[in-house]
């Protein structure tokens, strides 16, 4: 087996890419990426049926939104068929599997009699020490000999150790009647083709791993490190299903969450790192290793990816902030940013993105560098606004017209004009707050006026007074 990690994520292209998906190629990147391994995609297309290009684009467009790269070209198992077909006929060829003729018939009713008589219906072929000669001219499977007696260890490294006895495995088919491999061949060819060390991968995966094994060393192979994580359950501790909400991590890039804060989330759903909840990209790759997993289902908490991601927007640099909007606004199909927003809104962004858990919420606080003359106040904000307040904003331009614009100079024009009118600076920061933005709750009136500028600020104050 090569020095070198190489890990890989295997979706089938049914559908989006689910979030438990998601989590799954996160643990395989972040693996190899901090052992200066590989990290290959396959996608998993041998049922051509529900497999459809659409799934293959939502899952390739839900890894660029996380960040997750892979080496290499995309690898189609579908393509790979002829060489899966031919391990099988290798195996046959060795007398390590044989040419199985019974008939779906005949094996449903072997298990409707070992049924009656309380005996396993762990189907047994007749066909297995079967002489040649003896062979009918008539439609067959390739099966493998299975083991018969002992037991099958899979030294897992989340799990430990897990043995399955021999008995409980049945001569797994290989070759279908017409001549198509089945996946679990088509698995194990690919990931020794490929040279995956390690296989890290949902634990409803587990049992595969000794019928898989039988392949691996029937074949002589080395049996690459097997991982089986646990997987993700809703609040409720119940399977996530779509009745706990988004399953798909495209359908979180809509609502507004951050890559960043959403590769942070999903790493700490099932791994640990001490007490740490919080941490970087660059952290996660030197940490992650196989021994932080639990062995216990992780639960998903809105509550806590929120968390998570407004601590991520809030150190996230602007320029990178700005693209991951833009990608937002695309995926949440929103129109884009016109180019003057855009300008406004990266001068707007360091005041901001402290408070905000999500890129609406951002959006949100910038609502007055986004919006545009003549302001319309919501329904709190029309309340500061009345005849008094309106006299005061009139009363305050002209102090504003000679100010320097510096923060410094607004907030001592501010806080002087409070004190002639024997006020408090709150009292005046609603009525200001409502002119600027429309809004009650805004970022602090400075940083307003100092994005909008002189000309405009005057301007939004003069609407208001009407």
């Amino acid at each position: 087996m090569s020095d070198q990690v190489v890990t890989r994520f295997a979706p089938s292209p049914t559908g989006f890419l689910h979030i438990g998906g998601a989590r799954t190629a996160l643990f395989n990147w972040l693996y190899a990426r901090g052992r200066n391994g590989k990290f290959l995609l396959r996608i998993e297309d041998t049922d051509r049926e529900r497999s459809t290009p659409e799934a293959t684009a939502a899952i390739l467009q839900g890894m660029a939104w996380l960040g997750l790269d892979h080496d290499g070209d995309v690898i189609s198992q579908f393509e790979g068929a002829a060489r899966h077909a031919e391990v099988a006929h290798q195996l046959l060829a060795e007398g390590k599997a044989y040419k199985c003729f019974s008939t779906q018939d005949e094996i449903a009713a072997f298990r409707e009699d070992a049924r009656a008589q309380g005996k396993s219906t762990l189907f047994r072929s007749p066909w297995r020490d079967a002489d040649p000669s003896t062979h009918p001219d008539a439609p067959f499977v390739i099966r493998i000999k299975a083991p018969q007696d002992g037991a099958t260890v899979i030294r897992d490294q989340v799990q430990g150790d897990v043995t399955i006895r021999n008995d409980q495995l049945d001569d797994m088919v290989l070759l279908r009647s017409d001549g198509t491999p089945v996946y679990m061949l088509a698995v194990v060819v690919d990931d020794h083709d490929m040279g995956v060390t390690h296989i890290i991968r949902g634990d409803d995966h587990l049992n595969n791993a000794a019928r898989q094994m039988m392949i691996y060393e029937a074949m002589g192979w080395d049996v690459p490190v097997w991982a089986h994580i646990p997987l993700i359950h809703g609040p409720d501790g119940k399977k996530l299903s779509k009745r706990h909400g988004a399953l798909g991590a495209q359908e979180y890039q809509a609502m507004g969450y951050p890559a960043a804060g959403m590769r942070n989330y999903l790493a700490r759903l099932g791994w640990s790192h001490g007490d740490d909840e919080f941490f970087t990209d660059a952290q996660a790759r030197e940490w992650f290793d196989l021994d932080g997993i639990g062995k216990s289902p992780a639960r998903f908490d809105l509550k806590k990816l929120e968390n998570l991601c407004g601590q991520h927007i809030a150190i996230t640099d602007d320029a990178a902030l700005q693209r991951e909007i833009e990608g937002y606004l695309s995926a949440a199909e929103l129109p884009a940013l016109e180019d003057n927003q855009s300008r406004d809104l990266e001068r707007a962004l360091y005041c901001v993105k402290e408070r905000a858990k999500t890129l609406p919420e951002l959006l949100d606080k910038a609502h007055f560098v986004l919006t545009s003359r003549p302001i319309q106040p919501d329904e709190k904000a029309a309340k500061a606004l009345n005849s008094v307040s309106d006299g005061i904003l009139s009363e305050l331009t002209p102090h504003l017209q000679n100010a320097s614009w510096t923060r410094e100079e607004l907030e001592a024009a501010l806080n002087a004009f409070a004190e002639a009118k024997e006020t408090k600076f709150g009292k005046l920061a609603g009525p200001l707050r409502a002119a600027l933005a429309g809004r009650a709750v805004t970022p602090s009136v400075f940083d307003m006026m100092l994005i909008l500028g002189r000309e405009e600020t005057l301007a939004r104050l003069a609407d208001a007074a009407g």
